[in-house]
């Protein structure tokens, strides 16, 4: 006679733990418990205002900030040259890096120069390239796409190099001309890898935005810090650094979607 095995039970705790796993519900459960751990340091630690701010004052501070259309007007400037920078960033880096895959003595060539070039901090040129393209739109977007560059260019390479080179002679016997080969075999292929270099790279434009307006900047959400802190308003500080953090997050769950969409459709 068969015996049938017992199904395996599953505890309260695992099923809780499974609960978290969810990003719909893990999401808003760690804003929770970042929330109570501010609290309880602003109420344990007896910090002033200026020190350490609430959550209630930041939240207070966050809407007149948005009401007076402060908020905005900053925001939109840090967006503008964020997306600026990394569309500037994808276009030269995508086609540089397709190239550099390809073209391996090339590479060599320009490898030391674009190592040399990362090794200097962004913050160290801002000003220069401020001071040669003035303190408008421009320098902010020249400094964005410098911090994206190369994630973007790395993305691109790794992905182009990782195609089976057994499905690339694959197409040429089929027939397949160079424009066909990209779209239909490297294109396709590359796609999974090349998302994950455009994810960083989007996740630094804004980084890279901020810095060229903490230098020179009178607009975006540098700027803002800059006066806040001038005028020792912290909050004011916190509110800029939330914007930033729901931007990037914003800008990274969009890529993950664009991604999954595009990968879905090229499959």
């Amino acid at each position: 006679m068969q015996q049938t095995l017992p199904m395996p039970t599953v505890s309260p705790r695992a099923k809780i733990f499974r609960h978290f796993e969810r990003p719909a519900l893990g999401l808003p459960v760690t804003l929770v418990i970042l929330l109570l751990l501010w609290q309880a340091s602003v109420t344990f630690s007896g910090y002033p205002a200026f020190i350490l701010p609430s959550p209630a004052l930041v939240a207070g501070r966050f809407w007149q900030a948005l009401s007076s259309g402060i908020l905005w007007q900053h925001t939109s400037a840090t967006l503008s040259a964020a997306l600026g920078g990394f569309a500037l960033a994808l276009i030269i880096a995508v086609v540089l890096g397709y190239t550099l895959a390809h073209i391996r003595w090339l590479e060599q060539a320009l490898a030391p120069v674009l190592a040399a070039s990362q090794a200097i901090p962004v913050v160290a040129v801002a000003p220069l390239i401020i001071l040669w393209f003035g303190t408008g739109l421009t320098s902010k977007v020249l400094v964005a796409a410098l911090i994206t560059f190369l994630p973007i260019l790395i993305g691109t390479i790794v992905a182009i190099r990782s195609i089976p080179r057994e499905l690339i002679e694959m197409a040429y016997i089929s027939g397949a001309n160079r424009w066909q080969l990209l779209r239909y075999v490297e294109v396709p292929l590359a796609l999974p890898v090349l998302f994950g270099g455009i994810r960083t790279g989007l996740s630094l434009a804004t980084t890279g935005a901020v810095v060229g307006e903490f230098v020179a900047g009178r607009v975006g959400l540098g700027a803002l810090i800059n006066i806040a802190r001038g005028l020792f308003d912290t909050p004011l500080i916190f509110v800029a650094l939330i914007m930033l953090a729901l931007i990037t997050l914003t800008l990274y769950v969009l890529a993950g979607l664009l991604e999954r969409v595009l990968v879905r459709w090229e499959a």
